[in-house]
């Protein structure tokens, strides 16, 4: 997942999402969480965003990210013990 183009944004947005307040601007996070939505992803990756959409979607249903939804908006955010479990199946060579 992480060795394509593809996977590299999805990567950085991965990191982008530990400290959303540090990459984000503070109308982008979800107020409840730790979330942002779609349209600040795709306005810091300088994509459409459908693109950056697509990204977090295929990110959601691998769940290493969770969406909550206020009012009209979807905000993402890591969902962090999912990230743990991938990451030690990777330290054990699957």
């Amino acid at each position: 997942m992480m060795s394509t183009p593809s996977g590299r944004i999805r990567q950085t947005v991965l990191d982008w999402l530990k400290d959303p307040p540090a990459h984000f601007p503070p109308a982008a996070l979800d107020p409840l969480g730790a979330g942002v939505t779609p349209r600040a992803v795709a306005a810091k990756l300088g994509v459409p965003r459908r693109t950056a959409s697509a990204h977090l979607d295929f990110l959601t249903r691998l769940g290493l990210l969770r969406t909550r939804r206020r009012l009209l908006r979807t905000y993402y955010r890591r969902d962090e013990a999912r990230i743990a479990e991938v990451a030690q199946l990777f330290e054990k060579n699957w």
